[in-house]
């Protein structure tokens, strides 16, 4: 099985308004970790810059701004997942892993793709992806009313997974934790 456990961070939370500005993962194949990766991407020129986003992930506008143009990072991380993947063999593609994915970070991706005239996004990956957050629910369902929230952060906790909270937010460490909760979860089931 070829999954690539990916997080994100992005200028707002609207997928039609804001932009990528930070790609970071792993490819795994078979289980085993192919190759990490830490992309800092300038976010689409059109897409608006929140505040918010930049105070959540650390960073300011003046750094996003000065990263490598999405062209130039599109095509690195598409050159990666060429070495994994033959785009043009309709079963050999990636599972897409992540924390909550389903709704915020494949749909970001998704956009990034059409934002770099590529309208083939599901020659690289499956059309359903893992949700790490939907697995640790059966997982956690007896202590979960006594559980402040199910963010990525509180699941790890709970799951005995140390955490540094400073770290949060990052995609790399995000990613860590992300694939930290998914070992724990499978070895359960």
């Amino acid at each position: 099985m070829k999954i690539v456990f990916f997080d994100l961070e992005t200028t707002g939370t609207l997928v039609n308004k804001h932009g990528i500005h930070q790609i970071s993962g792993e490819v795994v194949v078979d289980g085993e970790v192919k190759e990490t990766f830490d992309f800092h991407v300038q976010p689409n020129p059109r897409a608006e810059i929140t505040q918010e986003a930049l105070d959540v992930a650390g960073v300011t506008k003046e750094q996003i701004l000065a990263y490598p143009t999405m062209g130039v990072v599109y095509g690195q991380f598409t050159a990666m997942l060429s070495k994994y993947v033959d785009k043009f063999n309709k079963k050999d593609k990636f599972f897409l892993a992540g924390y909550n994915n389903a709704h915020f970070d494949n749909q970001f991706l998704r956009a990034w793709f059409l934002q770099n005239n590529d309208k083939y996004f599901g020659s690289w990956f499956w059309s359903n992806s893992i949700d790490v957050m939907v697995l640790a629910t059966p997982y956690l369902a007896a202590q979960r009313s006594e559980m402040e929230n199910f963010k990525q952060g509180t699941v790890a906790k709970a799951m005995g997974i140390q955490v540094d909270d400073s770290k949060l937010h990052d995609a790399m460490y995000d990613i860590a934790i992300c694939r930290a909760i998914y070992d724990v979860v499978c070895k359960k089931y």
